[in-house]
C-alpha cells in the first residue's frame, strides 16, 4: 500500500538492495519496497535501528535481510551482495554523509576523503558488485540518491557537493553504458528532507560559509520533505513504471532547483 493508500504490488517478486538503510530516506524506502513485495536487503552500520527495521518489515508480512556493516569497506559490499542469493533487481544507493559545511579553502583532507568514501566510492562498489547480476537477468534499476547539491553550487560545503556532483556523473555513466543489457541508472536530487543526516557532518563548522549560504542559496518558501515523500519517487523509479527512464536526475526538492 502506498502513502495515497493504493494497493500496489510493483515490486513482487523482486530482490531489493539499501544502503543506508537503517532510518530517513533509507528505512522509508526499505519498508515502502518490502510492502510492494520486494524481499530487501538492507545495510547499514547501525545495529539496533537496523535490527528493529528487519523486525518491523517481517512483522507487517515482507522479507528483509540485514547486512552490519560500512558500505565504505569492500568486505561489507561483497557480504550485501552474496546477501541477495545471485538475484539483484532493484539498487538503492542512499548511504551518505555531509561536510560541516566547509569550503575549500578550508575543509581537512580527512574531512574531503571521508565524504567521498561514503558518497562516492561506496556508491561506485555497490554499483560495481550489482550490474554484473542485473546483466545476467537482463534487466535492473539503480537508484543514486544524489542532492540538489550535485545539480548546484551552492548548497553545502566543498566536499559534499563535489561528491554529489560526482554521484550525478557516475550515474549517467552506467545508464549509457548497460542501457543496451537493459539495466537503468537513475539519480534523484533531494532538498531539505527530515533525516538524520542533519546530525554531525551537517553542523557548521565555517560560519562565515554557512551564513553566506544561508543568505544567497537557502530559499524560505521551499518546505522540508518527509522520507516517505521521497522513497516513493526511489520506487517508482526503480519499478517498470519508468523503464523508458535512464540517465535522468530527478529534482525531489520541492521547487527549490527551481528558484
Amino acid at each position: 500500500m502506498d502513502s495515497t493508500g493504493v494497493e500496489t504490488t510493483r515490486h513482487a517478486g523482486r530482490t531489493a538492495l539499501v544502503s543506508g538503510a537503517a532510518s530517513g530516506i533509507g528505512e522509508a524506502t526499505a519498508v515502502r519496497l518490502a510492502r510492494e513485495g520486494a524481499r530487501v536487503v538492507l545495510v547499514d552500520q547501525h545495529i539496533e535501528p537496523l535490527t528493529l527495521l528487519v523486525k518491523r518489515i517481517v512483522e507487517e508480512g515482507g522479507q528483509a535481510v540485514a547486512v552490519v556493516g560500512d558500505v565504505t569497506r569492500q568486505a561489507c559490499v561483497d557480504e550485501a551482495i552474496a546477501a541477495c542469493d545471485g538475484r539483484l533487481d532493484v539498487l538503492v544507493n542512499n548511504a551518505g554523509i555531509m561536510d560541516n559545511f566547509l569550503p575549500v579553502d578550508r575543509v581537512d583532507d580527512a574531512t574531503w576523503a571521508r565524504v567521498f568514501d561514503v558518497n562516492v566510492t561506496a556508491v561506485m562498489r555497490l554499483c560495481r558488485g550489482a550490474v554484473p547480476l542485473m546483466r545476467a537477468a537482463g534487466h535492473g534499476a539503480i537508484v543514486n540518491v544524489a542532492s540538489a547539491g550535485g545539480t548546484m553550487g551552492a548548497t553545502a560545503g566543498a566536499a559534499y557537493t563535489a561528491s554529489k556532483h560526482a554521484v550525478v556523473g557516475l550515474t549517467k555513466n552506467v545508464a549509457a553504458l548497460y542501457a543496451a543489457d537493459g539495466v537503468r541508472c537513475n539519480a534523484i536530487a533531494p532538498g531539505g528532507v527530515a533525516t538524520n543526516i542533519a546530525k554531525g557532518g551537517a553542523a557548521p563548522k565555517d560560519a562565515w560559509a554557512f551564513d553566506r549560504l544561508s543568505r544567497t542559496s537557502f530559499p524560505r518558501a521551499v518546505r522540508t520533505a518527509q522520507p516517505e515523500e521521497v522513497a516513493a519517487t526511489i520506487s517508482w523509479l526503480a519499478s517498470t513504471e519508468a523503464s523508458d527512464v535512464n540517465g535522468a536526475v530527478l529534482p525531489v526538492d520541492a521547487g527549490w532547483s527551481a528558484f
